[in-house]
């Protein structure tokens, strides 16, 4: 059984009936999820747009990395998700693999750890609130540590969503 971290984010729609089908569906079609962080509301990263609502969930399975990024995408897909630009922009759902148990994978498709887990607050919040000393496999910090060296300011506060 596989450890794998994952990031919900999403600002468009019905955010509390997209995070509540999309947990459903990861938990029917990819495992169980064993953890999750509170909803924070972000300022957007990289864009101006409306905040974000983002999410940390554990889940334990059985699948491989490449099989849950086929399945994160479809579910996105079926959020209403539309792949366009390339660069960041508003969308309903968006998931992230962030770790899959200490695997150190580099590929065109997929990087895990996630290359960008480091430079996000809104990342590390989230992730902070239920794995402050989960190591990361390729530095070596913990999320705790990898929190308090992050330059990025922009605004990451609870919501009492779940």
């Amino acid at each position: 059984m596989a450890e794998v971290f994952i990031l919900l984010g999403g600002n468009v729609g019905d955010k509390h009936e997209i995070f509540t089908e999309t947990r459903k569906m990861i938990g029917d079609c990819i495992g169980k999820s064993t953890k999750l962080s509170s909803i924070y509301d972000t300022e957007p990263w990289g864009f101006e747009s409306e905040p974000f609502w983002n999410q940390v969930l554990v889940i334990e399975t059985m699948l491989l990395p490449f099989e849950i990024l086929n399945l994160t995408q479809a579910i996105e897909t079926k959020m209403g998700r539309v792949r366009s630009s390339g660069y960041y922009e508003s969308r309903p759902m968006d998931i992230d693999l962030l770790f899959y148990d200490d695997l150190i994978l580099n590929t065109p498709r997929l990087t895990l750890p996630h290359p960008k887990i480091a430079e996000r607050r809104f990342v590390l919040e989230p992730l902070n609130e239920i794995a402050p000393l989960k190591h990361h496999s390729v530095t070596g910090y913990t999320i705790s540590e990898m929190l308090r060296m992050c330059n990025d300011h922009l605004r990451v506060e609870k919501n009492d969503q779940k």
